[in-house]
Formats: structure tokens, sequence, C-alpha cells
């Protein structure tokens, strides 16, 4: 596949048609791949957060919340309807032990926020490849709807 579009941390990409959208480093973050099957819209998005306390918010796709919903926005400016898109997830590792719990395992939160603001946003999750202790990195087929998780002692999965 030579049209691979990457996607940096905090970032999102669109493809329609066909495209090869791809992440890299995801340990507590997540990769959300939206996807309307009919127009083959495909969206890849980078989240690191779970929500967007920031004032002046200036990078949306940072977090979960703000990430989702602005991704969704364009998604449907592009022609896409709401009740079409799914969702399939990876990332959400717990890449360090700490011994403060102030920390908390950021992965697991990332996690959590990514399901609930799929299920406000009335979008169906259909596969994830979440938690553990391994970074991974995801791959979206916009033609296929397919993804594909890598991690360094694991086979390829297929989501």
């Amino acid at each position: 596949m030579d049209n691979k579009i990457t996607i940096g941390i905090a970032d999102m990409k669109l493809a329609k048609g066909n495209g090869m959208l791809v992440t890299y480093a995801l340990g507590s973050c997540i990769g959300i791949c939206l996807y309307d099957p009919l127009i083959k819209l495909g969206a890849l998005v980078h989240v690191m957060l779970p929500l967007n306390m920031e004032t002046g918010r200036k990078n949306p796709m940072k977090y979960a919340d703000t990430g989702i919903r602005e991704t969704l926005k364009k998604m449907e400016s592009m022609g896409a309807v709401r009740s079409r898109i799914t969702a399939k997830i990876a990332g959400g590792a717990k890449m360090f032990e700490t011994s403060s719990e102030s920390m908390g395992n950021i992965g697991q939160r990332n996690i959590e926020s990514v399901h609930l603001n799929l299920k406000r946003e009335g979008i169906r999750l259909l596969k994830e490849d979440v938690g553990g202790k391994v970074a991974r990195t995801l791959l979206f087929d916009v033609a296929s709807g397919l993804g594909c998780v890598r991690s360094y002692g694991r086979p390829e999965l297929i989501i």
C-alpha cells in the first residue's frame, strides 16, 4: 500500500475510498478508528489523555472527549452518517509501574473515557485491543475497514 498516511500523537487524519492510516507508539495512548462503511470514509485519531480540561483547548485531538467529538464533526461534514459510523480501538497499556497512586493508570483511564465517549456519541465499538503492558502500532485500511495491531512479541491482530 503506497498511500500510507501517518497520524502523530494528538493528531487525526481522514481518508476516503482508500488509504492506509497508521499511528505508532500507542502506549497508554489510544488509537481510535472511526468508519462509515457506505461511503468508505475512515478517520484515525491518536488521543493521549481522557478529558480536555485545558483552558483555551488548543489541541482537541489530544483528549478522548474532544478528539472523538471533533473527528465525528469532520466526518459528518464529509458525508458520513452518525448511525453508520463504527469504531475500533487499540492502546491503553500500563507502560510503567509506579509506586505513586496519584499518577493512576492513565491507560485504563483512557480506555474508560474512550468507551464512555463513544457511547455518549452513539458510536458502536466493534473491536478493541486494549490494556496490557505492550506498546502498539495501529494500521487502518480505509478500503476494507480492517484494522491491524502490531506489538513486539505478539502476532499481528486483525480488528
